[in-house]
């Protein structure tokens, strides 16, 4: 079952059931007027979504062309988002451009932080940003929504609240986190408002790609009309994503509709440093991970962060090459208060 949320002059947008090929959608609001609300009871909603997604697949349903320009995010806002850092690639890079090394706790205790939740932009809408100067950057991830999850849940019984997956572009603010980070309290001017896919898909969409409570094929990021990065979402990750919703709920209850994410997804290459896709391998996920490569191997920062205009395009293809989420596609646009 695909599910997207279309943009009706709401806050919180109009639930609809979206054809396995993305072509055309038939609306829920019979059945649940948005997605927040279907998750709110999901057992007893979710097989009435099921029953019009299959006569929206099988052509006995009215239906309407869908346009993922249309969309808001999934969930326009969601009551938690909390992202991980799932690839630990990316953190050993990150410390070892700066000449620090990763704890040992990192390889078994997540890191994860709870990101602002109330103003998602839509999978096209562009990313606002006062200045450049603060470092605007991308980070291609995939992320689950879970429906209420107990306090103290272990990883295998966490995996039964899985019931979305989305693909996120979480957007940082690279040139503003070192400061926040060094008050020892968290992020909060560093990460602007995050973009999900179009559509957010039940882990039977996925089929055998759906494994190990990951998805076992490559998230493809464009960067102003070239290929950025090409990652496995399984390969190199640490923590799986329902570890991670263990994680999140290990000292709270988590409410139906909240968001968890992986962190940039982040390959190796043949045990060392990644590769640009254009030197054989397998790109990135982010800038972040350029410049510290760029950094370790020159002692220079070369790759600027995002400028105005510049546009990400995230999506992740099937085995046939067809997309399953729908794109990301945002550019980033001034903003002036």
């Amino acid at each position: 079952m695909k599910l997207a949320t279309l943009k009706n002059n709401t806050r919180d947008g109009l639930l609809i059931v979206v054809s396995r090929d993305l072509k055309r959608y038939a609306p829920a609001k019979n059945i649940a007027p948005t997605l927040q609300a279907a998750l709110d009871e999901w057992d007893a909603i979710s097989p009435k979504l099921e029953a019009l997604s299959k006569a929206v697949n099988d052509g006995s349903a009215d239906t309407f062309a869908f346009h993922q320009d249309e969309c808001e995010s999934p969930l326009p806002r969601a009551y938690t988002w909390m992202d991980g850092s799932a690839y630990l690639n990316h953190v050993e890079l990150v410390r070892k451009a700066r000449g620090a090394e990763v704890p040992e706790s990192f390889y078994d205790d997540p890191l994860m932080y709870q990101g602002g939740s109330d103003t998602f932009i839509g999978p096209h809408d562009p990313i606002e940003a006062i200045d450049t100067s603060h470092g605007i950057d991308m980070e291609a991830e995939i992320t689950v929504i879970t429906d209420d999850v107990p306090m103290g849940v272990t990883p295998a019984d966490a995996a039964a609240h899985i019931k979305l997956i989305m693909l996120v572009n979480d957007v940082s603010l690279r040139g503003l986190i070192p400061n926040e980070l060094r008050k020892g309290f968290g992020f909060v001017h560093g990460k602007a408002s995050s973009a999900f896919s179009p559509v957010a898909v039940t882990p039977d969409e996925l089929g055998e790609a759906w494994t190990d409570n990951t998805i076992d094929l490559p998230l493809l990021v464009d960067y102003n009309g070239k290929p950025f990065g090409k990652a496995n979402a399984k390969t190199d990750m640490t923590f799986n994503m329902a570890r991670l919703v263990s994680h999140a709920a290990a000292t709270r209850h988590l409410c139906a509709g909240s968001i968890i994410g992986s962190g940039t997804v982040s390959n190796k290459f043949e045990g060392g440093e990644g590769k640009k896709i254009e030197d054989g391998g397998v790109g990135y996920s982010c800038i972040a991970e350029v410049r510290m490569i760029e950094k370790i191997q020159t002692g220079e920062f070369i790759t600027p962060f995002m400028q105005f205009g510049d546009t990400v395009c995230i999506e992740m293809n099937d085995a046939d090459g067809n997309s399953i989420f729908g794109t990301i596609k945002n550019r980033v646009e001034k903003y002036t208060p």
